[in-house]
Formats: C-alpha cells, sequence, structure tokens
C-alpha cells in the first residue's frame, strides 16, 4: 500500500537500528543471541513490541542491499540495486550516467581454485597499497577510464566510466565470485546482448590485474560481484517526510543511504564510536539510522563465539542509546547470518519496536524464539517502516 498520502510531520524522533546478519540457528541447543548475555536487550524486549520479519520472501536469502532496502519499505523485488553503485557512493565515488560500478573482493587463488574469497581479510592499509599498485598500471581499457578506490579490509570499488551514457541493462553481468571456496572463479559473462561492451572490459581487467597481483602470498586475485549502473528511486524524504541521517562505518550500508538521500555521516571504529556520533547529532534529525556491521562478519567467518560477543558489546552501549529516549526505537536485522552456515540464510529475523503505544509483555527476551511470541508476528520487511511511522504518529488516519 502507499502510504504517501497519509504522511504527517511533527517533532518525534526515531533511532532505527540494524545488527547486520543478528539472525542465528542453534548449535549445542542455543542460538548466538540465546547464548549472549544481554540484559539491556533483554529487558527491553520485555516491555516493546516483538516479532520477526521477512526481507524478502519466504525461502530467499537475502544480500545485503535487498536486506536493507526492504526495512527501509523499498520492495526488493522492485528495487533491484547493484551492490556496485552502493559500494561506490559508499566510498564517496561521485557516480555520473556514464558510469558501471563494481564491488570487488581481493581473494586469493591456486592451481586455479579460489581458496580464500576474502585473502584472509587483509588489513585495510594493505589494501590501500594494493588498490594504488592497480590504480597507477590500470588507467584506461580500450578507451574506457578506470577507476578504482580502496575500501574496508578485502574490498575495494571499480567504477568504468565510458564516454557515452550507459543504462542500467548494460551493465547486466554475471558475478566472477563463485561463492565457496575450491571452485575456480567464474567469467564475467554478458546476460544479455547489450552488456557485452561492460563483460569484455572486466575480463581484461581481471586479466591485467592477475598479472600484477601473481606475486602476492594472499591477495593475488580479483573477484567482481555487483555490476550496476544508477537506478532511478525516490529518496527516504520523499517517500516519508523524514530528515533523516545514517550512521554506517561500512562503504556499502553507507551508499545504500547516500543512495535514498540520507545525510551520510563520517564516522570511523565501531560501536563506541557510532553510539557517540548518534549522542551529538540526535537534536538534528526526525530519524537516525545506526549500523551495526561485525555481527554479520562472525556469523559469515563461522565463529559462534566471536558473533555472541559482537552481540554483548552492542547491548554493553545500548543503555546509552535508550537515554536518549526516542519516541520510537527500533532494532532488527538486515538478515539472519547463522554461524552454522557461515553465511546470509532465508530465516526469520528478529525485530524490537519500542515506544509508548505498544502492548508489551509478550516476550521475555529479544531471540529468535521469544520474538516469535511478539505482538508484531510475522511481517514482511517493507512493513516496518509504516508501523514505525505509525508509532511515532507520523500517518494520518485513512479513510473517513
Amino acid at each position: 500500500m502507499d502510504i504517501s498520502n497519509l504522511i504527517q510531520k511533527n517533532n518525534t524522533k526515531i533511532i532505527f537500528i540494524i545488527l547486520d546478519g543478528i539472525g542465528g540457528l542453534p548449535i549445542n541447543g542455543k542460538t548466538e543471541l540465546e547464548m549472549a548475555n544481554k540484559p539491556n536487550l533483554d529487558g527491553l524486549a520485555k516491555n516493546s513490541a516483538c516479532g520477526m520479519h521477512i526481507p524478502v520472501g519466504h525461502g530467499i536469502t537475502p544480500g545485503s542491499g535487498p536486506g536493507h532496502f526492504g526495512v527501509f519499505g523499498y520492495d526488493p523485488l522492485k528495487y533491484e540495486i547493484g551492490r556496485g553503485v552502493l559500494e561506490a557512493l559508499g566510498l564517496e565515488i561521485e557516480l555520473k550516467k556514464t558510469d558501471v560500478a563494481i564491488r570487488c573482493n581481493y581473494s586469493t587463488i591456486r592451481n586455479g581454485l579460489i581458496v580464500d574469497r576474502r585473502a584472509g581479510r587483509i588489513s585495510t592499509e594493505k589494501n590501500v597499497e594494493l588498490t594504488e599498485r592497480l590504480s597507477k598500471k590500470i588507467k584506461e581499457i580500450d578507451g574506457v577510464k578506470i577507476i578504482l578506490k580502496p575500501g574496508k579490509e578485502h574490498r575495494f570499488c571499480l567504477v568504468m566510466r565510458f564516454k557515452d551514457n550507459i543504462l542500467e541493462n548494460e551493465a547486466m553481468v554475471k558475478d566472477t565470485d563463485p561463492q565457496k571456496e575450491g571452485k575456480p572463479p567464474l567469467e564475467p559473462e554478458p546476460l544479455n546482448n547489450e552488456s557485452k561492451k561492460v563483460a569484455n572490459i572486466a575480463k581484461k581487467f581481471i586479466f591485467k590485474a592477475s598479472e600484477i597481483l601473481k606475486k602476492e602470498e594472499r591477495a593475488n586475485y580479483v573477484l567482481l560481484r555487483g555490476f550496476s549502473a544508477l537506478p532511478a528511486i525516490p529518496s527516504f524524504e520523499e517517500k516519508y517526510g523524514l530528515k533523516s541521517c545514517s550512521i554506517a562505518v561500512y562503504p556499502m550500508y553507507r551508499g545504500i543511504t547516500k543512495l535514498l538521500g540520507m545525510e551520510t555521516l563520517k564516522v570511523e571504529g565501531d560501536i563506541k564510536e557510532e553510539v557517540a556520533l548518534l549522542k551529538e547529532v540526535y537534536r538534528d534529525y526526525d530519524f537516525i539510522f545506526v549500523h551495526v556491521k561485525k555481527i554479520d562478519s562472525f556469523g559469515e567467518d563461522g565463529n559462534f563465539e566471536g558473533k555472541v560477543k559482537k552481540i554483548e558489546e552492542f547491548d554493553m552501549y545500548l543503555q546509552e542509546i535508550i537515554s536518549l529516549n526516542p519516541d520510537v526505537l527500533l532494532i532488527t536485522g538486515d538478515h539472519s547470518t547463522p554461524a552454522l552456515l557461515k553465511a546470509h540464510s532465508w530465516h526469520p529475523v528478529p525485530l524490537l519496536l519500542k515506544s509508548p503505544f505498544v502492548l508489551g509483555g509478550l516476550s521475555q527476551a529479544f531471540t529468535e524464539r521469544e520474538c516469535f511470541k511478539g505482538e508484531i508476528g510475522i511481517i514482511p520487511a517493507t512493513s516496518i517502516m509504516p508501523l514505525v511511522l505509525a508509532n511515532s504518529l507520523r500517518l494520518r488516519k485513512f479513510g473517513a
């Protein structure tokens, strides 16, 4: 349902927190959330509306882009936006209509097989060194300008700048990441006739980069993902009438919010620094989005204990957030990342909404099993923002 005609403005404050990859599965009988010692989250859950959300659809495993677009109320099936654009915007590359953006990983290849898709999560400093080396040696391919920029750890961004405007279908090229170790990298195959020129440039870039990196012990190959061109999408403020900002360390999530027109605030560090910035800017915005990344990273690494500890670390700072006394506090994830699977999964995601206008008392902790008991029930991710707006009294009555 389009709720734009129901939007009304007021002075209420909304804090919207994504604990990336928060959902899990039991190992020895307990999920990561059930194992974590998190008195603040559990206490908050007892007095909040809890539930679960489905990021895209039942049985569908979402990427981070679709997961975030869904919770922000943008149908991820309608707005299927490549990770390359999000990564580029997050790294503050000013994209043009002539550009194709690609999210890249440094990786390790031996005997033609990928043995580490993330090159051991090399340091950001090493990433900068390697990306500068590639930039100096690959400035142009077949008249197409090559722009490279390092991200965090093993990630970097490639932008191909053509002379003419690029349509979205011209950037439709298959990822080269096989998504599993022990397999050869995939070819950047065009997914239609129009994307052949982009695929051809990608093949030549991979060959040149692998020649330059071949003597590296770990980061000796590059994997290309999320080929994409700039899409047309309504801004967050146009959609909801909210003056909004985002607090996120990792480039991709900064890119998502920048694409939606949120003010993307600069922050370095982790949860401590993000909460400090939240407190600093709290009075300046209607809606503040805070993204916590490393919970997801530990899940992807299969590090159950690390994910538990990261949840506990967030819990230590939660009371500082609660003390700001927002009208609505929303805590959820963009998807589940069970350490058991070492990957994103299709499982519903725990959801907590605190406002003066909820029942509460139905869930006794912020865990998967307890959230299933909550008053929100199981909802599509796109229903989260209408609930947030209703609880902040920003939606008028529908009909007479």
